[in-house]
């Protein structure tokens, strides 16, 4: 690990759907982490971290991604991920996944070690706290399953933005319930996952903020094609564009067909 003063050694694990639907988050988080004073590589040969797999049973594939998320981030001090559903997948899921095989768990507990989900690293580790960052909004926060329960992260995201200009936080009824995305849950329980984001919705508009932030993109997805089908204007953004100065870019679905 890096010595205190020094420039920490970071790489960054993008997430699939953050390459795939929403670059700019991964841009945000390396802008992020250059002004906390970390070195930033994103290593090309990155794949998922598998937890879709994992997630409908397949443990022999998703240990074929493992290992090759394991390759991919040797020799880093930290991996900071911008979703708190894969940072817990290579955390603490990967340990599960090679439970008493004595040839990996070394490297599986080792990565385990220094991976971390993007707000948590910024916040506590590296001390950071936003400047000159303004955004004249309401804003409510979703505090998404995985970041809360497997990596604990709550207070730093609030913390984060409270060092942002003009920006007034509005906490929503019951934030910490489920948005019904889940992965594949939405897909096989489709009604269950539509009501659930419902409800969902209904107290973050009545919250009175004009803003949602989150810091898994899943989450964001779900609750954003839900507000636009409903005929809401509220916007969606990830909490590392709002932190990075994005506040400005369009949300969300917004400018969809």
């Amino acid at each position: 690990m890096s010595a205190p003063n020094e420039k920490k050694n970071v790489a960054l694990f993008v997430t699939c759907l953050v390459d795939l639907n929403r670059p700019s988050i991964g841009f945000a988080a390396v802008k992020l982490l250059e002004a906390a004073g970390c070195t930033i590589v994103v290593p090309e040969v990155q794949t998922c971290c598998g937890q879709i797999a994992y997630n409908s049973g397949d443990k022999e594939s998703t240990k074929t991604i493992a290992k090759a998320v394991i390759r991919a981030f040797e020799g880093f001090d930290y991996v900071v991920a911008p979703s708190g559903s894969c940072a817990g997948m290579i955390r603490h899921h990967y340990k599960e996944l090679f439970d008493g095989d004595d040839t990996i768990m070394a490297a599986v507990e080792e990565l385990s070690s220094r991976t971390y989900e993007l707000m948590s690293f910024l916040h506590d580790v590296c001390g950071y706290k936003p400047e000159d960052v303004q955004l004249d909004s309401t804003l409510t926060y979703h505090d998404s399953c995985s970041s809360l329960r497997e990596m604990k992260v709550r207070d730093q995201p609030r913390a984060l933005l409270s060092g942002v200009k003009g920006l007034e936080i509005k906490e929503a009824e019951d934030r910490e319930a489920c948005c019904g995305f889940g992965g594949t849950f939405c897909l096989k329980y489709s009604e269950i996952s539509e009501s659930m984001v419902d409800t969902k919705i209904d107290n973050l508009l009545a919250s009175g903020a004009d803003t949602l932030a989150a810091g898994d993109l899943g989450c964001l997805m779900n609750i954003a094609g839900r507000l636009k089908r409903r005929g809401s204007d509220m916007k969606v953004m990830h909490v590392a564009e709002i932190l990075a100065g994005m506040g400005d870019k369009p949300g969300l679905g917004e400018g969809d067909n």
